[in-house]
């Protein structure tokens, strides 16, 4: 028996739902199985390497209890404690820098320009190759006899970070009401109080959210920081690049799960503050 078969008197309407309801359900497992898949190629190496990181045995394939001894070992090398400590330094300020530049490139976009000329020119470096960028960068460090360093790297994930913080505020001034703007000039406010005491306050989640996600990509940046810096100064990622290439260690495991919680973090909270932007 049918399971679209409808009971006497059902209109050709409700016959109809009840058909299309079946064939969606008929066909919803071909959508689930590759979905599923895509998940599973996704995130099942992340939950081996988190599990990993708590293995009490050196041996990755051998579990032999639960275990905290290596995230202990990280904080004991000051190799992996120097590059975390750069790391976080050339991410903070690549964030703040970011941050502002990219708050002011939305703002003077969106101000007093037309077109979307400028605008795809701005947010440009977050769609260009990460290769590609690094190269250009590395190569006007050159020209201009800039010494490489922590500074060229903050620099350089400056201009990275600054088009997606620019893209997240051009967003959000789509949704700001211009009204108030030009209220606060018409009681006499000069351009920079209104930006500061109108413009901004109304702009807050996109401008932390942006932020977040500066540092969050700084974070785990590696081709850029490996072309713009100098062979001394190492942050994080060039240096589990380095371990890496003699093996993966339980160290790394557990370096790579500190950083996986730190980002997630970040990202959840560029995600709740995103929906609080959307529902001012």
């Amino acid at each position: 028996m049918s399971t679209t078969a409808a009971a006497p008197g059902t209109s050709p309407a409700a016959v109809s739902k009840v058909r299309r309801r079946g064939a969606r359900q008929g066909k919803a497992w071909h959508l689930r199985v590759p979905f599923w898949a895509a998940i599973a190629f996704l995130y099942l190496p992340i939950l081996v390497v988190t599990a990993m990181s708590f293995n009490a045995s050196s041996n990755l394939f051998s579990w032999s209890g639960f275990s905290l001894k290596w995230y202990a070992e990280v904080f004991r090398s000051p190799e992996i404690l120097a590059s975390l400590g750069n790391t976080l330094v050339v991410a903070a300020a690549a964030a703040v820098l970011a941050t502002v530049l990219g708050t002011l490139t939305a703002v003077g976009i969106h101000r007093y320009t037309k077109g979307g000329l400028i605008r795809a020119i701005a947010i440009a470096p977050a769609m260009l190759p990460d290769l590609l960028l690094a190269i250009g960068l590395l190569s006007l460090f050159t020209l201009l006899n800039f010494t490489l360093g922590l500074l060229s790297v903050i620099l350089a994930h400056t201009v990275f970070a600054m088009a997606f913080v620019t893209a997240i505020v051009l967003a959000r001034l789509a949704q700001v009401d211009p009204s108030l703007e030009e209220a606060s000039r018409d009681l006499g406010a000069s351009p920079a109080r209104t930006l500061l005491k109108v413009t901004v306050p109304q702009l807050g989640p996109a401008i932390i959210s942006g932020g977040l996600l500066a540092f969050t990509l700084s974070l785990d940046e590696f081709v850029i920081a490996f072309f713009t810096t100098s062979p001394t100064v190492s942050t994080l990622p060039i240096n589990i690049y380095s371990m890496v290439r003699f093996g993966v260690s339980p160290e790394i495991n557990a370096l790579a799960t500190m950083l996986l919680g730190l980002t997630v973090l970040a990202v959840l909270g560029t995600q709740r503050l995103t929906k609080i932007a959307d529902s001012l």
